[in-house]
């Protein structure tokens, strides 16, 4: 927890909620109230000017990325309805851009594409080890799906797709990403609460701008056999 100074919080303690305080906090507090014995009757209002605190934990990694590669990234800026992250550049290959005016008809074409190029459909019949997450573009009803190169081909040495459909693309083209997790299935029904909600609650913050574009990115990291523990997230990229 980082803590930075510029804001007052006003919190009221007593022995038995203390304990849920950074140490920092309780060390202060004690300082303020060296009598802790007699706030086990009273309850204190501590006046404190602290930093904004701030989590850098961000989200738990998806339970996925502990048996299959993921993309790397670091967290900027976290807050309980979205974090900011920086990905590392990559190699990433795409599969062929899909109007559609449904989300599941395109994930599903673009996907079996770049499924079966995984599973040997290139010039060396080489299976490549599956990924995660899956991403797709959506831009005006347009679906583009993603999948990350594991790192043993991330110096260009991926073979040669079959269909010309299939490209190698470096990503990501921009620097940040706002992302808002969610779990169950992506559907047509909640991608617009779920893009709608992080747009909101960037709203007054520096991030603000990413909310403003009409293209965001989907990311999921489960196969459709995984009923339970599954997570999904929503990009809006900005620089």
């Amino acid at each position: 927890m980082k803590i930075q100074t510029g804001m007052l919080y006003i919190i009221p303690f007593t022995p038995f909620t203390l304990s849920k305080y950074p140490q920092s906090i309780k060390n202060k507090t004690l300082t303020m109230f060296p009598s802790r014995r007699s706030a086990i009757l009273s309850t204190f209002i501590c006046v404190l000017f602290l930093w904004e605190c701030k989590s850098e934990e961000g989200y738990t990694p998806a339970p996925n990325c502990a048996r299959l590669e993921c993309p790397s990234y670091s967290v900027v800026h976290t807050e309980k309805e979205y974090e900011i992250r920086s990905y590392n550049d990559a190699l990433w290959v795409s599969g062929p851009t899909i109007p559609s005016t449904s989300y599941k008809t395109a994930a599903d074409e673009g996907f079996l594409v770049l499924f079966g190029y995984y599973l040997g459909n290139n010039n060396q019949n080489v299976k490549i080890n599956m990924t995660t997450p899956v991403l797709i573009d959506v831009q005006n009803s347009a679906y583009t799906v993603f999948f990350y190169v594991p790192k043993k081909y991330q110096n260009g040495s991926l073979p040669t797709p079959r269909s010309s459909a299939i490209k190698q693309v470096k990503l990501p083209k921009h620097k940040y990403a706002a992302v808002r997790r969610f779990d169950g299935f992506i559907t047509d029904e909640n991608i617009p609460t779920e893009v709608a909600a992080l747009k909101n609650s960037l709203k007054g913050t520096p991030y603000e701008k990413a909310a403003a574009l009409d293209v965001f990115t989907l990311a999921g990291y489960n196969s459709p056999f995984e009923l339970i523990n599954r997570v999904n997230e929503v990009f809006l990229w900005f620089d």
